[in-house]
């Protein structure tokens, strides 16, 4: 199945915008996580609520909210252009975009990890002298590998294959901020196109379909490991 020159391109910015949204959303996700599964505090619920919110909401709507905040009339886009920084019709902007639609995944596969670790061994550690942080850089986050592993796959499968909240806050700019999702759609506009849409559809099945088995298989070896050293 070989690739046209532009189909590789938007393959390339998929992967690029996929990377970029994780790598940029995944400390994020590590702390709210920590907080939904530790912390005690007012608004918890409105948190993990805001959290799912982008699985609930229609990705159009989440992408003109993306753009009435970092567009550049938006509230934060002025400021940010001000400083040189530009989201919207970019690339970094699918990024912002793919980051938020695969937030809530990233957030609860570590959240459900965090929430199996027995407390007793976070409590060990913290009756040995160990502060919270320590706690955390040294039972809590290790023992979530699994969570954050499976997590980082998903996350990145959704990014890769986002469509409605990119092209809605970034359009589909070939080059620029046409991915994968959007060149398929761009495709099923034209007449002549069914062939490209054949072939980048296969291509988006067999990476999510891949992406899931790799999370399944390495959040079950780590969580192996984990348990022979304990």
């Amino acid at each position: 199945m070989g690739f046209t020159d532009d189909e590789w391109t938007a393959i390339r910015l998929s992967i690029q915008v996929a990377s970029l949204a994780v790598a940029s959303s995944l400390p994020l996700g590590v702390l709210v996580a920590w907080l939904l599964a530790r912390g005690r505090f007012r608004g918890k619920a409105l948190l993990n609520a805001m959290v799912a919110l982008p699985l609930i909401l229609p990705p159009v709507v989440t992408g003109y909210l993306l753009l009435m905040a970092f567009g550049r009339r938006g509230v934060l886009g002025g400021a940010l252009e001000s400083i040189g920084i530009v989201l919207s019709f970019r690339w970094t902007g699918a990024a912002v975009a793919a980051a938020v639609m695969g937030f809530p995944l990233l957030v609860q596969a570590i959240l459900l990890s965090m929430e199996a670790i027995d407390r007793r061994l976070e409590q060990a550690a913290g009756t040995l002298g160990a502060n919270p942080l320590m706690v955390f850089l040294t039972v809590t986050l290790p023992l979530s590998l699994p969570g954050i592993i499976a997590g980082t796959v998903l996350s990145f499968a959704r990014s890769l294959g986002e469509f409605g909240a990119t092209i809605t806050f970034v359009s589909a700019i070939p080059g620029e901020t046409q991915t994968l999702a959007s060149a398929i759609h761009v495709a099923l506009q034209d007449p002549d196109g069914e062939l490209m849409a054949y072939r980048l559809t296969v291509f988006s099945v067999l990476i999510s379909l891949s992406a899931i088995l790799l999370a399944g298989f390495v959040s079950r070896w780590v969580a192996r490991r984990i348990g022979a050293a304990a």
